[in-house]
């Protein structure tokens, strides 16, 4: 798999692949076309308790990575959505977290990939 991660507030690129926003909220003060997205996939983000919970605290990521984890365990429709995907080629992860380490979709890309 060919995954590759960058923030709603970078622009796209022609070597992106196919742009998936997996965010359960829109970026805020981005516009739709700005995104270029292939797909909005809300179904794959972290639930929004979880999302609560976390509040991008990093002594929490630990445990948040643990509960997102279960999330997609328990999440085999919306898992089964983005494999299609990128089984068709490179995708690029759009996320809106400020931090490049500890988010979600750092998360999501390194679980895929251990599977």
């Amino acid at each position: 798999m060919d995954i590759r991660l960058k923030r709603a507030y970078d622009p796209p690129a022609r070597d992106d692949g196919a742009r998936i926003l997996i965010e359960r909220l829109w970026p805020r003060g981005v516009k739709k076309e700005a995104l270029a997205l292939d797909l909005w996939l809300k179904d794959i983000a972290p639930s929004p308790g979880l999302r609560q919970w976390y509040g991008h605290e990093p002594s929490r990521f630990e445990e948040f990575v643990r509960r997102y984890h279960a999330e997609l365990e328990a999440n085999a429709a919306a898992v089964e959505e983005l494999r299609d995907w990128l089984r068709r080629g490179r995708t690029t992860f759009v996320y809106a977290a400020r931090d490049p380490v500890m988010n979600s979709a750092r998360v999501l890309r390194d679980w895929l990939l251990a599977r």
